[in-house]
């Protein structure tokens, strides 16, 4: 696990972790609200060669960006009430697709998360202190040692 004690430090470990990622890879945030997914996720889409801004999808469900060197697909399913709503939507072909995707709150439909993922998960320590720890699941090649 690795411990950060800024937003920027968090935005930082995002875009050393994007430089290991492909396109078909899976990433899950999770933690409590605030934690720090958001900030993890605009690290990724730096990492990734995104430019413009990166807001929180919580009210679109879905921001595709496609100026990096993949794509990227970043999830909030935070209000998910069905998990057929990501079937409904068409989501499908943007996981395991041909960019990245990052999940916040991939508990809300976990049918539909990718058996090939790495879980990221962000704990509060304090105000500004985050405690994140991964777990790949599925075969999905990573160690920590990448993003240190």
């Amino acid at each position: 696990m690795i411990i950060t004690h800024a937003a920027e430090e968090t935005r930082a470990l995002g875009a050393r972790l994007a430089r290991v990622l492909k396109p078909g890879d899976t990433l899950t945030l999770r933690g409590d609200l605030g934690a720090g997914k958001s900030e993890l996720a605009r690290g990724v889409a730096r990492g990734l060669g995104v430019t413009g801004p990166v807001p929180s999808p919580s009210f679109t469900i879905l921001n595709m960006y496609d100026e990096g060197r993949c794509p990227l697909y970043h999830f909030d399913w935070y209000r998910i009430h069905d998990p057929e709503e990501i079937a409904e939507m068409g989501f499908q072909e943007q996981l395991n697709g041909d960019g990245v995707a990052l999940i916040e709150w991939s508990e809300q439909a976990p049918e539909y998360v990718p058996e090939r993922r790495l879980n990221v998960t962000i704990k509060t320590l304090d105000e500004n202190t985050r405690e994140i720890a991964f777990e790949p699941v599925g075969g999905f090649p990573f160690s920590e040692e990448q993003v240190q």
